[in-house]
């Protein structure tokens, strides 16, 4: 495992005395995701604040190996002592768009990773036409799972933070932003350099890098296909990045197990 930290300037804060973490698209990455709980927790040992936050930014299912096994994890709130909100992504909301009944959603789910996250679940797609594949995922998924899937929330505010998944329509308040726009949006928002009234923190778009921005901070680093998952740490005037490898992709496993990056790299102040 590789973790990486570098520290990135913002001109934004969270509450006072309060550290939030903020993790990126999982994608079906149980491996991954254990290793960023570690991380997190060597890093808050070494925190003074006394309120600590935990916000996931949607996508847990699909495209990786383990759905299943992420909404276990999730769903038992692994990190005790902190804060914990867990938002919706787009692929989240197609799965249970499709669940309910929406055969066209079916359709798209499985285009874009629906059938790894159907085989965590013992489900073999390929074999099956749609209505037989949701009643088997009916069948399959535990009612804890869909409890969960249909309690996640569409946004979380932190001081002068903004947690989403996707984004939000530049020109819209935030308090009269759509959950469409928040779970979906991708290239009004992404090229945006509007003031959007706080920083927003998303994943989604995917990059090599976290994208660093006056109006947005970005965190999906693919992990799903470049074993790389990536979380933010704000505290004060400060964010950390936290990232974690396998060897499943990613940085070689053979390689420190903590590295350092130099403060710019990486970054794009726009």
């Amino acid at each position: 495992m590789t973790v990486v930290r570098w520290a990135a300037p913002v001109s934004a804060r969270p509450p006072a005395g309060t550290v939030v973490y903020a993790i990126g698209d999982v994608h079906g990455r149980l491996d991954l995701l254990e290793r960023m709980h570690a991380a997190i927790l060597g890093d808050a040992a070494h925190r003074e604040a006394a309120r600590r936050a935990i916000v996931y930014l949607g996508d847990y299912i699909d495209r990786g190996p383990s759905s299943r096994q992420v909404l276990d994890l999730l769903s038992q709130c692994p990190l005790p002592g902190f804060e914990v909100v867990h938002l919706k992504g787009n692929h989240e909301d197609i799965a249970l768009r499709f669940l309910a009944g929406s055969m066209p959603n079916g359709a798209h789910w499985l285009r874009y990773g629906g059938e790894a996250a159907a085989a965590s679940y013992g489900v073999a797609a390929a074999k099956m036409d749609l209505p037989q594949l949701r009643l088997a995922m009916l069948k399959a998924v535990p009612a804890s799972h869909l409890h969960f899937l249909r309690r996640l929330r569409p946004w979380h505010r932190e001081g002068d933070y903004f947690f989403v998944h996707a984004g939000v329509r530049p020109g819209v308040p935030l308090d009269d932003q759509r959950t469409g726009d928040l779970i979906w949006i991708r290239e009004h928002f992404f090229d945006s350099d509007a003031d959007f009234g706080a920083v927003v923190v998303h994943g989604h778009s995917i990059t090599g890098e976290p994208q660093f921005r006056a109006n947005r901070i970005g965190i999906d680093t693919g992990a799903y296909a470049s074993g790389r998952l990536t979380c933010v740490a704000l505290e004060g005037d400060t964010c950390t990045v936290l990232q974690t490898a396998s060897a499943l992709g990613g940085r070689d496993e053979a390689a420190d197990p903590v590295g350092i990056l130099d403060a710019g790299r990486g970054l794009d102040a726009r």
